[in-house]
């Protein structure tokens, strides 16, 4: 199998244990489970389940072992994207080309739905057929990557500092936390499912850390460079809500070399592995040259 069609392959897996995870819509509470899935569902780039199964694939660990994980940190990701466009964050109508879940729904669902996607990310890891030592690791390594010291903490420092200035430490710091610690998560489960050694896991991380940094550079370009019809959210709400960004603080051109500069870190990192990790290659390069 070529690796553009193994890459797609799963995408949809990822998409179909995702349906078989997620509660079923006529079920009762039937408009907080179609809230859910229509938060989960028939979009998104599945950057981070992508994450797991290339990197499982590349130490050995079969698909079926990488589903639980894949199938959770996309759940929290989900999650993350339902409370972020709520008016009392970033007050987005428009998510992967269709409305916000706020929008669709109501505000209380969308609420109600993303504490459930939360919740239901930690039962799935529950039940992966894997030790329950590897269980134990995979449930600790999401919630840090989630909570306080992570994708939450990075949220709250973003909110802090919108409307005003930040140094380009601080602003990578917070990236760090907002948008790596769960692009750094999805890689290391991955890992952890294939039982890894210390080296790959050092490597893996460094790969992981400049992965989540190229993401959130390349993101803040595409807030002032593309279009909604390109990028299936509102552009130019960054500069709107006067938030910081690698472009503010560095410039167009500044932030391009920014973003080269952790493709480089990206390669790097990959050639310290003890095998070749095509798939995670590929995922680096989409990352630097998505459009959406």
């Amino acid at each position: 199998m070529s690796l553009e069609p193994r890459l797609q392959a799963w995408a949809d897996r990822s998409e179909r244990v995702l349906a078989e995870c997620l509660p079923k819509a006529e079920h009762e509470p039937s408009q907080l489970h179609a809230a859910m899935r229509y938060a989960c569902l028939g979009g998104g780039k599945r950057m981070r389940p992508l994450l797991v199964y290339a990197t499982g694939r590349t130490l050995g660990a079969e698909e079926i072992a990488l589903d639980h994980a894949a199938a959770a940190v996309e759940l929290i990701h989900a999650y993350s994207l339902v409370h972020d466009d709520l008016p009392a964050m970033d007050d987005d109508a428009l998510r992967r080309g269709r409305p916000t879940v706020h929008i669709a729904f109501d505000e209380a669902t969308a609420i109600l739905a993303g504490d459930a996607l939360q919740s239901l990310a930690f039962e799935v890891l529950t039940a992966a057929p894997l030790a329950a030592a590897t269980r134990i690791e995979l449930l600790r390594c999401l919630a840090v990557a989630s909570g306080a010291a992570g994708m939450a903490g990075g949220q709250a420092l973003d909110l802090a500092v919108t409307g005003g200035s930040q140094s380009l430490a601080a602003l990578e710091r917070m990236h760090r936390l907002k948008t790596g610690a769960l692009i750094q998560a999805s890689v290391r489960m991955g890992a952890l499912c294939a039982g890894a050694d210390a080296a790959s896991l050092e490597a893996l991380d460094r790969f992981a850390t400049a992965l989540g940094l190229a993401f959130q550079i390349r993101d803040d370009l595409l807030d002032i460079l593309g279009s909604a019809a390109e990028l299936g959210k509102t552009p130019g709400k960054d500069a709107e809500q006067g938030k910081p960004t690698y472009p503010a603080l560095l410039g167009v051109d500044g932030a391009v070399a920014a973003l080269d500069a952790q493709a480089q870190a990206m390669q790097s990192a990959l050639d310290f592995l003890a095998r070749p990790a095509p798939a995670l290659a590929a995922l680096a390069h989409m990352t630097v040259q998505r459009r959406s």
